[in-house]
């Protein structure tokens, strides 16, 4: 019977052929709107490491002044990174499964073969235990050793990005490249990566959260030993800030992230318990006021700094309004069209067919209309995507990188659009089943 049914709704389309083009584009056009919005604050919004969400944790502990209070259970809103004193000493707990340190310095990288000037790198100054705790992956080799962050051991692990530059792609685990005039071994090379948002380090004078992963990595401490002053975020607050790099490194001025991996609600009791022990000590040394430890795991992180700004969110609910709009508007046609070939139903009854195989076929020919519009949707946010990436091409805004299908998204688009038209369509398919028959045989 279904494929009976299909016969009839083909017929029934070419009865109204402007009709049916008009209800088709009008479900496209929602379906269109919906992925398109969908897909961008998907990408948006998403936790790039969402199978350690409950295991990862940003560490924040920031001073309040005097005339600064906060109510209980309040969050601990404040600076994302810490002072270079309280960052080590925390990170020397022992506690956390694993930990790192990080911060941005600038380099320039020379002595690969055929390299005619040095090239400029953004570094990421970091602990070994940075590849591990977010599961970075390698092409070459791997992460240097926690003993190389001890010493510091002169050792790199390069991006993808700038092995492609300087080594053409290939093994160049074992080299050695002169980083800012020092010479540095190269231990690892990554492979594509590029977690969007970058939820380890969100603070925007390091880039923001949609910048692109360093080119290089180097253990932490080669930056005290080389006093190189961090290229990224550095906030003093109220004090000035310091002329000498060993005046930043006792310093209140932030600008070391930290992260740590606890994987048991034990261990992150434990932890806090150590900051918030820590933070009475500096308060007792009359260094703070008052301090806010706190741990965030990575969705609290996100949503913390506001990763996805409202305006995102209005758009998608303004593409469902749209989607509504179309769907109420393809009830309608389907209502008039039904109605109109009302007489042709009152026939098939009075030949035999039943009310229930006349809803059936009316509502086959609205699922129909729901797979035109919904193949015609696909094909519209195909192009809609691709004129966000076209649009934001060389821009630093993060909606062009977003611009690809996002599978779930799509899913949950198509699945609702086609349930609503399903639905759209009961109401009709219902109407017309229940006119009496005689009504159309008597005026036809």
């Amino acid at each position: 019977m279904i494929g009976y049914h299909l016969r009839l709704a083909l017929r029934s389309f070419r009865r109204a052929p402007g009709l049916t083009a008009l209800m088709v584009s009008a479900i496209a056009l929602g379906i269109a709107a919906c992925i398109v919005t969908l897909t961008v604050y998907h990408g948006m919004s998403s936790n790039p490491i969402w199978w350690k969400n409950g295991e990862l944790y940003a560490v924040t502990m920031n001073p309040l002044s005097p005339s600064q209070t906060r109510k209980a259970g309040e969050p601990a809103y404040g600076a994302s990174q810490l002072a270079y004193d309280d960052a080590t000493y925390l990170f020397g707990s022992g506690i956390a499964q694993r930990e790192t340190l990080l911060t941005f310095v600038f380099g320039a990288i020379s002595g690969a073969p055929d390299q005619t000037r040095p090239l400029p790198t953004m570094t990421r100054a970091t602990t070994a235990g940075f590849f591990r705790m977010f599961d970075v992956p390698f092409r070459y080799g791997g992460p240097w050793s926690a003993a190389a962050d001890r010493g510091p051991e002169p050792v790199m692990v390069l991006s993808d990005r700038e092995n492609q530059k300087l080594f053409g792609g290939s093994d160049s685990v074992g080299r050695t490249l002169l980083w800012s005039g020092h010479r540095f071994r190269i231990v690892g090379v990554l492979a594509p990566w590029h977690p969007l948002p970058r939820f380890y380090d969100l603070s925007a004078g390091n880039g923001g959260a949609f910048a692109r992963p360093a080119g290089a990595f180097i253990p932490f401490q080669w930056g005290p030993v080389l006093r190189d002053w961090p290229a990224g975020q550095t906030s003093c607050g109220t004090q000035s800030s310091p002329t000498t790099y060993q005046g930043l490194l006792g310093s209140n001025c932030t600008w070391v992230g930290l992260w740590v991996e606890l994987p048991t609600h034990a261990a992150r009791r434990h932890f806090l318990a150590f900051m918030q022990a820590y933070a009475a000590n500096q308060r007792a040394a009359g260094r703070f006021h008052a301090v806010n430890t706190h741990l965030w795991k990575v969705s609290q992180w996100l949503t913390l700094h506001h990763i996805v700004s409202p305006q995102s969110g209005m758009l998608v609910n303004l593409a469902f309004a749209l989607l509504a709009v179309c769907l109420i508007n393809t009830l309608g046609i389907l209502l008039a069209k039904f109605l109109r070939g009302a007489p042709i139903a009152g026939v098939r009854r009075a030949l035999g067919a039943s009310r229930r195989q006349i809803f059936a076929q009316h509502l086959v020919e609205a699922g129909a209309l729901s797979l035109a519009g919904a193949t015609l949707g696909l094909a519209l946010s195909a192009a809609g995507l691709a004129g966000v990436r076209l649009m934001y091409r060389g821009s630093s805004a993060a909606y062009g990188k977003f611009a690809h299908f996002d599978p779930l998204g799509v899913a949950w688009a198509l699945a609702l659009a086609f349930v609503s038209t399903i639905v759209a369509g009961l109401y009709p398919a219902w109407r017309i089943g229940r006119r009496p028959p005689a009504t159309y045989l008597k005026s036809q």
